[in-house]
């Protein structure tokens, strides 16, 4: 599980410091902690049915979104009373996004054997209107 971490993690930052978004601005933290948390939570449960997963970047000046897929048909409800009670993991990555002005959906694969949790986070860059 650490190395697909370590390998999300790292492509991550490289992916932000191509658009701009070094380690010193706001929003880099949160990003890679949100992520790190999606991708250790599809290895540790959806690796039975899917060995791999895959993380999709896109953005543009004012957010950045990433997904998380695997192709394990299970779907979590992010917003449900639940989620807090299944382990700290998806309610921190929910809170954290809420949090920061973001929003999180699990969409579906087209033919119902996977999933991707998709995150959209404001770009809070310091120096930049808005920068807490």
């Amino acid at each position: 599980m650490g190395s697909a971490v370590r390998i999300a993690r790292e492509t991550t930052e490289q992916v932000l410091a191509e658009w701009g978004v070094g380690p010193q601005e706001p929003c880099t933290g949160p990003v890679l902690l949100i992520l790190s948390e999606l991708v250790a939570n599809s290895v540790r449960h959806a690796a039975v049915l899917s060995p791999k997963v895959t993380v999709i970047f896109a953005g543009g000046p004012d957010a950045f979104a990433f997904g998380v897929h695997d192709r394990h048909p299970y779907r979590p409800a992010l917003y449900s009373p639940a989620v807090a009670g299944s382990g700290r993991g998806l309610a921190t990555v929910m809170e954290l996004t809420l949090e920061l002005g973001g929003s999180a959906v699990v969409r579906g694969d087209a033919d119902e054997g996977g999933k991707s949790i998709w995150v959209t986070l404001p770009l809070r860059r310091s120096g930049a209107p808005g920068a807490r």
